[in-house]
């Protein structure tokens, strides 16, 4: 079988040699609020304001039932006291996950201003009117893709997909406040939250959060 990549290429050189670190930080912060969801949202508003592009992407990262980790990015829905939201399906590979193993991280990367935010913790579902409001506040074709769908699993002919999105399609808008049973609002309520911010010469800014035993959080600057 043919090697996919040249012989004559040199892919580390050539990996080390693409571009890193382009983005341009914000001022280092001097004040930290007594809560990591308070920074992270100061944070997110300066990306948002700062051009990022889709600044409330992360990646979810789960472990299966083997102990074999998982990824997958998805879209932040809300942040506040409790921590770190996003949904999903029960039925799909993270939502099994989580069942089986509830504890996880986020990881958001924001090329354009240089700053990381990691976030470890637990998960925990939302109750039946978070769930049922983040079902709803999606689109009809979102919903329907939601309820039809069986996430990941082998697809033998696409048409079938395109008829059970379409059942469901007729379905919610005869129903428009029906909510799936499979759909999953959860809450990652973090043990450990940590900002980084890039230097072009690798002299990085890194800030951890950790949460006491009292529900309270310490600040800690870190070595880069």
């Amino acid at each position: 079988m043919a090697e996919d990549v040249s012989p004559e290429l040199d892919t580390r050189a050539w990996i080390r040699g693409i571009p890193a670190l382009t983005g341009v930080a914000p001022d280092a912060p001097t004040e930290f609020p007594s809560t990591p969801s308070a920074l992270f949202l100061t944070w997110l508003r300066q990306a948002v304001d700062g051009g990022v592009t889709e600044p409330h992407v992360c990646a979810l990262s789960t472990v299966d039932d083997t102990g074999m980790p998982d990824s997958r990015f998805l879209i932040l829905k809300d942040v506040g006291a409790r921590g770190f939201w996003f949904s999903g399906s029960a039925r799909s590979p993270k939502g099994v996950e989580l069942t089986a193993n509830p504890r996880a991280s986020l990881a958001f990367y924001w090329r354009e201003s240089g700053q990381q935010v990691r976030v470890r913790g637990v998960v925990r579902e939302g109750d039946e009117q978070i769930r049922a409001r983040d079902f709803v506040e999606r689109s009809v074709t979102a919903r329907a893709v939601a309820t039809a769908s069986r996430q990941s699993q082998e697809l033998a002919d696409s048409r079938d997909y395109e008829r059970a999105v379409a059942g469901a399609v007729d379905s919610i808008e005869a129903d428009p406040a029906f909510v799936s049973d499979d759909w999953r609002a959860w809450c990652l309520e973090p043990e450990s939250v940590e900002f980084w911010q890039a230097d072009p010469g690798r002299r990085h800014l890194r800030w951890l959060y950790r949460r006491t035993s009292d529900g309270t959080w310490t600040v800690t600057n870190l070595w880069p």
